[in-house]
């Protein structure tokens, strides 16, 4: 936040940039699963920095945004069940930002534990119950179908936070200056 005021123009600028990203991303770096419908999907990594770097705010919108944009452009219209859960996912790992020192460079083995079990919680939450019962109260999809998607969903973002995610987040940390450093920040 800019003084209390409301969102900087750094976190406004991030959340286009991040959105327009997670649109490409899911057209461009999806991997088909095997399940109808579900992808392994490279932009939750992207998601998951955007939320550490921005806040939950940040987070949020770029799920939002982002997944709307990419419903409507490349199926038509948005799948407003799985929008919810990708904006849940980006505001929890926000959320859990306040407890990740990614700004001071200090991004080691502690940090990327609490990364990780955050960004588990997240999509556990969002995929293995939020999506699927979204899809059944909005859309009268049919359970079986629509946990097994989830499941699927779920891991496949699991695993793609863990290892992209988690890649992505030890670089970002290596171009910060460590608190206490003489070094001068950019």
């Amino acid at each position: 936040m800019a003084n209390g005021k409301g969102m900087s123009i750094k976190t406004i600028v991030a959340i286009g940039i991040g959105s327009a990203l997670f649109v490409i991303l899911g057209r461009f770096g999806s991997i088909p699963s095997g399940v109808p419908n579900t992808n392994i999907e490279t932009a939750y990594a992207l998601l998951a920095l955007m939320a550490l770097l921005y806040g939950p705010v940040a987070g949020l919108l770029v799920g939002l945004i982002g997944h709307t944009l990419k419903d409507a452009i490349f199926y038509g219209s948005p799948w407003f069940s799985w929008v919810i859960a990708s904006a849940i996912v980006g505001l929890i790992i926000g959320l859990a930002a306040r407890n990740i020192r990614i700004h001071e460079g200090e991004f080691g083995t502690g940090e990327l534990i609490r990364f990780n079990i955050y960004q588990i919680i997240a999509n556990a939450a969002a995929w293995f119950v939020i999506a699927p019962v979204l899809d059944i109260l909005i859309y009268a999809e049919p359970s079986n179908k629509v946990f097994t998607q989830g499941l699927v969903a779920g891991v496949a973002n699991i695993v793609t936070v863990a290892v992209l995610g988690s890649v992505l987040t030890v670089a970002y940390a290596k171009t910060r200056t460590k608190t206490g450093s003489l070094t001068k920040q950019a």
